[in-house]
């Protein structure tokens, strides 16, 4: 069996450090990425909004309640609805609408949600936030006008979302923009994930 080889000092062979401080010498600490309570501390964008639900579990399978105007999760009425796929190890986006906001609901998967903040009188103009969603955690997010959104599957089975917009769609003259995942304009790289 192989030894373990010494950090050496020099030509004279002698050890010149022990590992603990070389280790942590390269290390950077960690920072907190949620509360006490379990709750993301990474902050969102401006207008960007997320609701949890529960997902209630028994021997027969589970139940996930999808919508309840009493959770005052959306301010418009409920107009159309859609579901949407991402295969494992692939990204949809990045897409952007100039007059209605997405609303999404995971139902199965874990989903990592990347935006950009275009809108000029934005607290948060020109800035990168992520969310993840998954079935360890479902819930809503709701993603206003003229900001930019991507959605990476980062699980090893197929993300299912609904999506709830606050317009119908219009097939003749859509309300979508969208950009190469991996452009010169949007400060964030997926390195390579295939999609578009």
């Amino acid at each position: 069996m192989k030894q373990p080889r010494s950090p050496v000092d020099g030509e004279n062979g002698n050890t010149s450090a022990d590992p603990y401080e070389l280790t942590l010498a390269e290390a950077a600490k960690q920072l907190q990425t949620v509360t006490n309570e379990g709750v993301s501390v990474a902050p969102l964008l401006d207008g960007v909004k997320r609701h949890s639900v529960t997902t209630h579990v028994d021997e027969r399978g589970f139940l996930v309640e999808a919508f309840d105007p009493r959770w005052d999760w959306v301010d418009e009425p409920m107009v159309f609805a859609y579901v949407t796929t991402v295969r494992p190890g692939y990204a949809k986006g990045w897409g952007l609408h100039k007059n209605h906001s997405d609303r999404y609901f995971l139902l199965f998967g874990h989903l990592e949600l990347v935006f950009y903040d275009v809108r000029p009188e934005s607290t948060t103009y020109g800035q990168i936030s992520i969310t993840s969603l998954s079935e360890y955690e479902r819930g809503h997010v709701t993603i206003p006008p003229l900001v930019w959104h991507a959605l990476r599957n980062v699980g090893n089975t197929d993300v299912v979302v609904i999506n709830f917009p606050t317009i119908p769609y219009d097939h003749a003259d859509p309300d979508k923009y969208g950009l190469p995942l991996d452009n010169d304009v949007i400060p964030y790289s997926f390195a390579g994930t295939p999609g578009w």
